[in-house]
């Protein structure tokens, strides 16, 4: 499976000639290449992770693509047929397994309303949480796509995830709200997390991959 990092919390995970898109938002670039995508997986409802401009182009390039999100995503977005999905559900779009965790964003203040957030296993191998720390529990994380930079973020809580996953590989996401300098410092917590029990940190750019 080959995992592309795009610009903010955007996603692209591709497996015998088919791709799974996860949360294209207000902070990505439009996708290079939209065609052969068997399923978009979006976290949450903030348009930092979805955009109708997206789906949009998405949904053009792959008619009847299925969309996988929680409720509050659904009611967002009326006018889309979008598959809600909660904590504990497993999904099979060939030729991904997807299985989803969390059920709730991280807390930003106490002023603004906790919404729905799923987290995404893809084949027991790849976690990406959205907008929370929900580990996976009872699997194995052999890469890891970890946020780095939000106004709900703490760096010590973004270690902690870490350290709780325990992956082999980790990479930063989440990352727009960050200078250079933030994106750095950020990456050096995430490498000492993953060391800690034999993993490592890939430091990915918006179009840069790794294989798993």
């Amino acid at each position: 499976m080959r995992i592309t990092k795009h610009e903010h919390a955007a996603l692209t995970l591709e497996k015998q000639g088919r791709k799974l898109i996860i949360d294209p938002g207000s902070f990505t670039t439009p996708l290079p290449d939209t065609a052969n995508v068997a399923a978009l997986v979006i976290t949450h409802e903030h348009p930092d992770h979805w955009t109708a401009d997206h789906i949009d182009r998405l949904v053009a390039a792959n008619p009847g693509l299925p969309i996988y999100a929680p409720e509050g995503v659904k009611n967002a977005a009326p006018g889309y047929d979008i598959t809600v999905v909660a904590p504990g559900d497993t999904v099979d779009v060939e030729p991904f397994r997807l299985r989803f965790f969390g059920g709730r964003h991280a807390v930003i203040h106490e002023s603004i309303p906790v919404i729905d957030n799923v987290g995404v296993l893809v084949d027991d191998t790849f976690y990406y949480p959205g907008d929370s720390y929900a580990p996976p529990k009872g699997h194995d994380v052999a890469v890891l796509a970890a946020p780095v930079g939000a106004p709900w973020l703490k760096i010590g809580d973004a270690m902690d995830f870490v350290l709780a996953v325990k992956p082999r590989q980790v990479f930063a996401t989440h990352d727009m709200t960050l200078s250079v300098a933030g994106k750095e410092m950020g990456r050096a917590r995430l490498k000492w997390s993953a060391e800690q029990h034999g993993g490592d940190l890939v430091v990915l750019e918006p179009g840069d991959a790794l294989e798993l």
